[in-house]
């Protein structure tokens, strides 16, 4: 019994060590290539920021405290920040204040801290970020786009918490999550915005980024599935949403009988589901031909079979 007792005692103290150990360095610091890239004053550039930051790029619904409370007709919003993100075992997370306020905001930072931020996934203080943004392979002009509206804007005072992490996730971050620099952004940097299948496989891997819910992904987010085949799951308050097969098979892929205009359509008409976490009010502010891309893209990707016989699943269903 005592033999067993120091045992338990020396794997017990093993334990305690290791978590101390997590505590202590689970905030790495990491270095990242220079981009080079700075902000613009120039109006066309700044447009082009905005409207991708309200559009495609969809920033403002992460970066607004409470996006359902945002009317786009009648305003702006401003990306101040606090949207509560609560990932269950993991962290709670509180989206930062991108207004170009000097002491809250990014109007701390330099144009290269924030551009490591968009393309590397790495905060001005050298942590790794969550990997909710996957920007990667945004081209340079459209960095600066996004950088330049965003130094135009309005400064807002609005301090925001720091991130709670659980014990899991200190662990996730000390030995998982790392930034992302992988410089994939150059296959795309001769690209102009057309309607080509090519352009829209940009948008729907880097800006829109479809291809991040319509794939299906495994226990620690990894992608599992084929691109674009659907099936990743949403557990919401109210239902389940299952995610649909974008891929032009002709028995299970949602789109396969749309056609180019039937599909600009869908994207006006917005949510259907009050908790569908597709960003609608975003999407439905791009363009005819950005939507005509992505729409030429869908059509080029390999066939899947992979049946979605319910979208959204309620509740009382599950």
């Amino acid at each position: 019994m005592k033999k067993a007792g120091k045992i338990l005692a020396v794997i017990t103290g093993i334990v305690l060590a290791f978590l101390l150990y997590v505590q202590l360095t689970y905030q790495q610091t990491y270095e990242v290539p220079v981009t080079g890239l700075k902000a613009s004053t120039d109006l066309t550039i700044i447009a082009r920021g905005k409207y991708l930051a309200m559009g495609p790029a969809h920033c403002w619904t992460c970066h607004v405290e409470d996006p359902s409370s945002v009317d786009l007709i009648k305003e702006t919003p401003a990306m101040s920040g606090g949207l509560l993100l609560d990932l269950p075992w993991i962290a709670t997370l509180r989206t930062p204040n991108i207004t170009s306020d000097k002491k809250t905001g990014i109007g701390r930072y330099s144009d290269d801290q924030l551009a490591q931020v968009i393309r590397y996934n790495r905060t001005p203080k050298g942590h790794a970020l969550v990997p909710f943004m996957t920007y990667n392979a945004m081209s340079d002009a459209d960095i600066v786009a996004i950088l330049s509206y965003l130094r135009s804007t309005k400064p807002i005072e609005k301090a925001i918490p720091e991130h709670n992490f659980t014990m899991l996730g200190k662990l996730l971050m000390r030995f998982v999550i790392k930034p992302d620099v992988t410089e994939t952004h150059q296959q795309f940097a001769a690209l102009k915005p057309d309607t080509t299948a090519g352009y829209g496989k940009y948008l729907a891997y880097t800006v829109t980024n479809c291809n991040g819910c319509h794939t299906e992904r495994g226990p620690a987010g990894e992608f599992v599935g084929e691109p674009f085949a659907g099936g990743h799951k949403r557990e919401l308050q109210t239902g389940t949403f299952v995610v649909p097969n974008l891929t032009p098979d002709p028995q299970t892929g949602r789109i396969y009988h749309w056609n180019q205009q039937t599909f600009i359509n869908r994207f006006r008409m917005g949510k259907v589901y009050q908790e569908d976490f597709m960003p609608w009010r975003a999407y439905q502010q791009m363009n005819d031909n950005d939507l005509k891309a992505i729409y030429n893209f869908l059509q080029t990707l390999k066939p899947v079979t992979n049946k979605i016989e319910q979208t959204y699943i309620p509740l009382a269903e599950n």
